[in-house]
């Protein structure tokens, strides 16, 4: 699903346009729905690279792809080493990102003595309170705040970015990098990488920005306490618009799921149902997503009228998306392949809507590439394996000088 919002005034057209990417979490199956879409965008849209940018937001699994992008890791770099291919950067093992938290767990056992000495002193100086919900209090302090270890996320990142011409620090950065989080004691979203924010390595960033309540521990920094940035808000699109963005593209894996009404057999589709708590959980907080996305992208189109805005999300009935588990990593191959054809389809369905959109900012549709039969391999197969951090700074510079002197 495709939504594009233009400019109610045009930009300053005596620079180049300010381009910016926002992404969403969404789990692994998020960030490999997030890999297939900026891949179909990449080859599509004439005239930039989704690794060329100027301003990066990203949130939760969307944080670790917009931390790459911003060290002009291209898409395809990325997509090699999610998919396990034979000529990726690095080995990725999802397994890693699922050991036991352990040290989380050492802290609960330890605190035992403790929190049971003080519910005995409770019951004996207040006995009603033993049948009361009351008592579970003492017990609640013993279960752990995440089951997996997030400090594997840091260590990988961290191992990305160590490469010759990538930083682990924000302010040697070209573009701008956002990482959004949320303090847990206040509730507040928080933008790591804007000044003041900017110290600490973006790696320890984006593992706070992950950090999903009750499956990863709150992520320290600085005495203070962070969690998932997606709890405050979807996409944080307005943490580009505020920085200057006279375009934005955002992606949003996360949409609930509509069966358009359909009644098979004359009965209620109740394939929902079925599919148990995990199903119910899952739609009802997509729906809450869905509705505080709308909600910003309307409030954005007043506030933001000089900014264009093109959203890229799974079609409301795509049960591909919707089915497959949030955290699934087996079937990656599959999802990104489908993917990257669904966006593929609906940039082509629009494409004279789409061009004449793209248009005041100096880029093109590339029909052609988008006419053609084309696999997600056969575009990865299009990029030479291990393109150099140091040839993706000298595209930028190119890509960069051919926009001024087309301006």
């Amino acid at each position: 699903m495709l939504k594009l919002t233009p400019a109610s005034q045009l930009y300053d057209t005596d620079r180049p346009p300010t381009i910016g990417l926002a992404i969403a979490g969404g789990g692994p199956l998020g960030a490999i729905y997030e890999l297939g879409a900026l891949q179909a965008l990449d080859e599509a849209i004439d005239g930039i690279y989704m690794h060329e940018l100027d301003i990066y937001v990203g949130v939760s699994s969307g944080s670790f792809l917009s931390a790459n992008l911003a060290n002009q890791v291209t898409t395809t770099q990325m997509s090699r080493i999610f998919i396990n291919a034979r000529d990726a950067e690095f080995d990725f093992h999802p397994e890693l990102f699922l050991r036991p938290a352990l040290k989380e767990y050492l802290s609960r056992a330890l605190s035992i003595p403790s929190v049971v000495l003080e519910m005995i002193s409770e019951v004996i100086r207040h006995p009603s309170r033993l049948t009361h919900l009351e008592s579970i209090e003492g017990i609640a302090r013993l279960i752990p705040t995440g089951l997996f270890d997030n400090h594997m996320i840091e260590d990988f990142l961290a191992k990305v970015l160590s490469q010759q011409g990538r930083v682990n620090d924000f302010r040697q950065l070209v573009p701008k990098l956002r990482i959004v989080a949320v303090e847990l004691d206040s509730g507040q979203a928080v933008r790591f990488g804007e000044p003041g924010r900017d110290h600490i390595p973006i790696s320890t960033a984006v593992q706070a920005s992950a950090a999903l309540p009750g499956l990863y521990p709150p992520v320290e920094i600085d005495g203070r306490f962070y969690v998932d940035g997606a709890l405050r808000r979807t996409l944080h699109a307005s943490v580009a618009l505020k920085e200057g963005a006279d375009l934005l593209i955002g992606i949003n894996p996360l949409v609930p799921y509509d069966s358009d009404g359909v009644k098979p057999n004359g009965h209620a589709n109740s394939r929902m149902v079925r599919g148990g708590l995990p199903a119910v959980l899952s739609q009802t907080f997509r729906a809450l997503i869905q509705s505080r996305m709308q909600v910003g992208m309307a409030k954005y189109e007043s506030e933001y009228p000089a900014a264009g805005m093109i959203l890229v999300e799974p079609n409301r009935n795509d049960e591909q998306m919707f089915f497959t588990n949030i955290f699934s990593y087996s079937s990656r191959n599959e999802l990104v392949e489908h993917a990257y054809q669904t966006t593929r389809a609906e940039l082509l369905a629009r494409a004279d809507e789409l061009e004449q959109f793209l248009e005041p900012y100096g880029l093109g549709l590339n029909r052609s590439v988008l006419e053609r039969t084309r696999t997600f391999q056969d575009a990865l197969g299009q990029e030479p394996a291990f393109l150099a951090p140091m040839g993706n700074s000298l595209a930028r510079s190119l890509d960069r000088l051919e926009r001024l002197l087309r301006n």
